[in-house]
């Protein structure tokens, strides 16, 4: 006897809106989050993303293994602890990437995730404040707005790049090559997660079953079909069955664990830590990508963030944040963008160029500290990076993290991208809007000018954006190393699907929260049609 319709695995930035978009339909769907809610001032407020990000209450704080290719540097991945995952903690920039990004997916086997398909769930998916038209979308569940923490230095970066021959464009529009403030996935100042928009905010008949602080330990599989769950919430552990199967939204780098866990993925690996084997699938876990990059960081004598954010003037950011829902507490990781090609013949922009009016460093465990000097940061980000890394088990232990391989820098053409990408960036600051409050450039530094030099700094100094992607991916149903067909259906077992950033075939330009949101909402169509025709 079946306990719900469906059942969706993790309450993330696609499982929110797969999860919504079911109900939405009539199906009775449970889901299941390992998390807490997401109704919590820290997640609310903008400004305090730096306050969740690296604290275990509200993030899994990923460990993966050294980074060879910067030293051996062991970086720490964030990933959602709460419902909305992803879009409870970002930086909130909304960005949906590349018609060729799309159209690249197609190509690579993905058949009906091209741009023309992808554009009707982005434009359905959107409340946007600029409005509508054949591009942007209103009324939908995620709030698109304009950044409510304004510093005129920001709107002087981009005269600069338009100086720099930079062209002006909405790049959520028709051609997302050029420069534009960042839009935000926030609502009146506030965060709109996607929990939020398809959750809390739903519109449907019957509203979903959640069941939070519920971790899933594996998929019940019976006769090479997903029937169920087990788990373990307030330490007891329980099975949970569903009419039509289950819908996995947790993540790429929790989904590919989940799969192994189960049964489904690399046999040979599989064996070596003691799974029983049910679906040999080499791919799960494979084809991990993530974008990196580095920072300029300069000085200035205009006003920014980081004089906002303390004492007399931090005091009255929060009187401002508490009237208006506006200023430095609304701030989101970056207020304006450019996306450009270093190169002659590229089919779109290779490098992302993030302006923001205040400069941070990193501490020792991951997490952002404001500078105590007025300054602005410009990260250079590589969209398109070689390397693909991987997701394994190190034991059968359902309770254990994932064992995450990633190496930011392998190939010296990606090095040399972000160095490009690092001139472009520098010439735009030397432009007469900009350039007049800028006294000093402090990373990389005057000195560094030598191309050699520089590719020495982007080694030592390369960040991982933090967009894991492609531990599942998407493609042809006899292609040997996709984990879904295009309709999201593991290959090899029925009643299973796969809806969150692990299916990407290959990452898309820009932040790619926007993308997997997408993904569960034109997904629920997806499981909709294929139970249609099941039925």
């Amino acid at each position: 006897m079946s306990d719900t319709d469906i059942i969706v695995i993790g309450g993330g930035s696609a499982g929110a809106a797969m999860t919504g978009r079911l109900a939405e339909a009539g199906l009775n769907v449970t889901l299941v989050e390992a998390g807490q809610s997401d109704r919590h001032f820290r997640s609310r407020v903008p400004a305090l993303t730096s306050s969740i990000v690296q604290n275990p209450a509200y993030d899994w704080c990923y460990q993966v293994e050294p980074d060879e290719s910067r030293g051996g540097r062991a970086d720490i991945w964030p990933a959602g602890k709460m419902l909305g995952g992803g879009s409870a903690l970002n930086g909130m920039m909304f960005i949906r990437g590349h018609r060729w990004d799309y159209d690249n997916w197609q190509a690579l086997g993905a058949a009906g995730w091209d741009y023309e398909s992808v554009l009707p769930y982005f434009r359905r998916m959107e409340d946007n404040e600029r409005g509508a038209d054949a591009w942007r979308g209103t009324g939908g569940p995620i709030a698109v707005s304009e950044g409510r923490a304004h510093y005129p230095i920001t709107d002087a970066w981009i005269a600069a790049a338009e100086q720099a021959g930079i062209e002006r464009r909405d790049l959520n529009g028709e051609k997302a090559e050029g420069v534009d403030y960042v839009q935000v996935s926030q609502r009146n100042g506030t965060r709109c997660s996607s929990a939020r928009g398809y959750l809390h905010e739903f519109k449907g008949a019957t509203p979903p079953q959640t069941l939070l602080g519920a971790q899933v330990l594996r998929i019940l599989i019976e006769d090479g079909r997903a029937t169920g769950i087990a788990y373990i919430q307030d330490g007891a552990h329980k099975t949970l069955h569903a009419k039509h199967g289950v819908v996995l939204s947790a993540g790429a780098m929790n989904t590919p664990r989940l799969l192994m866990l189960s049964g489904i993925g690399p046999a040979a690996h599989l064996a070596s830590v003691g799974v029983p084997v049910l679906c040999d699938r080499p791919g799960v876990g494979r084809n991990l990508q993530d974008h990196v990059g580095t920072h300029v960081v300069n000085t200035v004598t205009a006003h920014t963030l980081n004089d906002d954010a303390r004492g007399l003037r931090g005091a009255l950011s929060v009187l401002r944040y508490a009237v208006s829902r506006r200023g430095a507490l609304s701030t989101s990781i970056g207020h304006a963008q450019a996306f450009v090609k270093t190169r002659p013949g590229l089919p779109a922009p290779n490098i992302q160029i993030s302006f923001a009016a205040f400069a941070f460093d990193f501490d020792e465990q991951g997490r952002l500290v404001l500078g105590k000097t007025a300054s602005v940061s410009t990260l250079v980000g590589l969209m398109r990076p070689s390397y693909r890394g991987q997701i394994t088990l190190g034991s059968a232990d359902p309770l254990a993290p994932p064992v995450i391989h990633h190496q930011q820098l392998s190939c010296d053409d990606d090095i040399d991208q972000i160095v490009e990408g690092i001139g472009i960036a520098r010439d735009i600051l030397t432009r007469p809007p900009v350039a007049e409050h800028i006294t000093s450039e402090v990373r990389p530094g005057p000195a560094l000018t030598d191309p050699a030099e520089l590719r020495d700094y982007v080694r030592v100094a390369a960040i991982p954006m933090f967009h894991p992607v492609g531990t599942a991916r998407m493609g042809a149903a006899d292609d040997p190393m996709a984990v879904i067909d295009p309709d999201l259906k593991v290959i090899g077992v029925d009643g299973l699907w796969v809806a969150d950033a692990s299916i990407f075939p290959s990452l898309t330009a820009g932040n790619t929260n926007a993308t997997a949101i997408m993904v569960g909402d034109k997904g629920a169509d997806h499981v909709l049609r294929t139970l249609r025709r099941n039925a």
